[in-house]
């Protein structure tokens, strides 16, 4: 048996799905699309991120863009979230289509860095 300390660094973030259930809608009322994941530390058990899904027809197409809790408001008359920064900075902010980044503190910093908020610790969480 070995007594060498592990050396593989582990995601600290998980992925946790829900399925299109939580709709959002921007400051004017118009639908976004839809909170596809939310990003949960591993640690902490407290949501950093959330992954919103955006466009698409009959589940081709869609883009998926993370977007930190910060910039989202709940509704909970409406249980919905409403983002709270225009629509054309979310389209141009950091996303995929196909393959998710891996979602490590560099790739958190871009995220922050791109919308002009504070840098979520991901080891602390």
């Amino acid at each position: 048996m070995s007594t060498e300390p592990q050396t593989t660094a582990t995601q600290l973030l998980v992925q946790a799905n829900v399925a299109h259930s939580l709709k959002v809608e921007s400051r004017d009322g118009d639908q976004v699309g839809s909170v596809y994941a939310l990003m949960v530390h591993k640690g902490s058990g407290r949501s950093t991120h959330a992954v919103l899904s955006l466009g698409g027809f009959l589940g081709m197409g869609k883009s998926f863009y993370p977007l930190p809790f910060e910039l989202l408001q709940f509704d909970p008359v409406r249980d919905l979230y409403v983002v709270t920064i225009d629509r054309r900075m979310l389209e141009g902010g950091p996303s995929w289509a196909n393959n998710a980044p891996v979602f490590d503190q560099a790739y958190a910093d871009r995220v922050a860095s791109y919308y002009g908020v504070s840098a979520t610790n991901l080891t602390t969480g």
